[in-house]
């Protein structure tokens, strides 16, 4: 008995001995819960998350994706160290959209970037406190996610891409002299190709210029939409419509079989087959998206930083597409071009 008292006695103090060597041994930042040797609690600063979802993958939203996260890099938030990035696309369905955006709501990211305007409503009507951060939304007001540009109070703000649209109409008639038709292409179902084309009329019409609509519910009806067309018009031109952009090749196929220019406010339209195009660079637009969200990372709310909208346009113009569309190009506007496309 004696012996078995003294054994436990041995066991308890070695084990006493074992825990204040290693207590003594262990470093600072041997704990997993420290930083930069704060000793106590855990202090380790998460990183932050930023979800990112498009209406649809096609170049220009593209571009604005990669200039987000490269303009956060610059800022300071680097992916895979203080930063995760998740992005999600809804390939042009709206339902999958609203799926995204409640995903995303759950999951409680620190700010939301919806990209297209179908997303940006997604992810309006799942929250009204996450920051949410738009792109590529050409009217913000009329797609009701602010009241205003000027800061909207709430959890929105984002960039725009709208365009003026003088300029637009001031290239189309230096290409095609004595114009009086122009096909529009679009998604009856985004509310930005309706706005344009609301605008288009109202701004052609009293030039002596008409509007000929060729509606395409969904992708996969362009090539036959802009058929339609076929002997109704002078020229096609398209905006930025997801599903318009998304099946470019189509329609630029049917555009050269039919002999029927097509002109852009989509630069990246241009090597895909139009003539030429007016717009704002998306990869810029990327990184002035990127800005607001690292301004709300760094505590700023979303509702007291305005919209921004671009000021600068770039003209693309591809001559080899403009022959195979039976036009030529003035060298004027060749003259005037950013960026001449072969």
């Amino acid at each position: 008995m004696l012996y078995q008292n003294r054994f436990a006695k041995a066991l308890l103090w070695g084990g006493v001995c074992t825990a204040i060597l290693t207590g003594c041994n262990q470093s600072p930042t041997d704990d997993p819960n420290t930083v930069d040797g704060a000793v106590g609690g855990d202090t380790t600063v998460p990183a932050k998350t930023v979800a990112i979802t498009a209406i649809v993958e096609h170049p220009a939203l593209d571009d604005v994706r990669k200039g987000v996260i490269d303009e956060l890099a610059d800022q300071g938030f680097n992916e895979g160290e203080n930063l995760e990035v998740n992005f999600q696309s809804a390939q042009g369905n709206t339902a999958t959209a609203g799926q995204i955006a409640k995903q995303f709501v759950a999951d409680e990211a620190d700010v939301i970037v919806a990209i297209g305007t179908p997303s940006a409503q997604s992810v309006a009507a799942a929250t009204s406190t996450i920051p949410l951060v738009f792109s590529a939304v050409t009217d913000p007001v009329a797609a009701k996610l602010v009241p205003s540009l000027d800061g909207s109070g709430t959890n929105v703000t984002g960039g725009s891409d709208a365009l003026p649209y003088e300029p637009q109409i001031e290239l189309m008639r230096q290409i095609i002299p004595g114009l009086e038709n122009v096909g529009y292409v679009y998604s009856p179902g985004e509310v930005n190709s309706t706005i344009i084309l609301q605008n288009l009329k109202e701004k052609l019409t009293p030039l002596g210029i008409n509007v000929v609509e060729a509606p395409a519910q969904r992708s996969n009806d362009i090539a036959m939409a802009a058929r339609s067309l076929e002997d109704r018009v002078d020229m096609i031109y398209t905006s930025t419509d997801n599903n318009v952009v998304s099946a470019y090749e189509s329609l630029s196929q049917v555009a050269k079989e039919s002999k029927i220019p097509l002109i852009a406010s989509d630069t990246s339209s241009v090597e895909r087959g139009a003539i030429a195009a007016l717009g704002v660079d998306y990869y810029s637009l990327g990184r002035e998206t990127g800005k607001i969200v690292a301004r709300i990372l760094n505590g700023e709310n979303a509702g007291d930083i305005p919209v921004y909208t671009p000021q600068m346009l770039n003209l693309y113009v591809s001559p080899k597409n403009a022959a195979d569309q039976g036009i030529t190009i003035p060298q004027a506007v060749i003259d005037q071009a950013a960026e001449v496309v072969e």
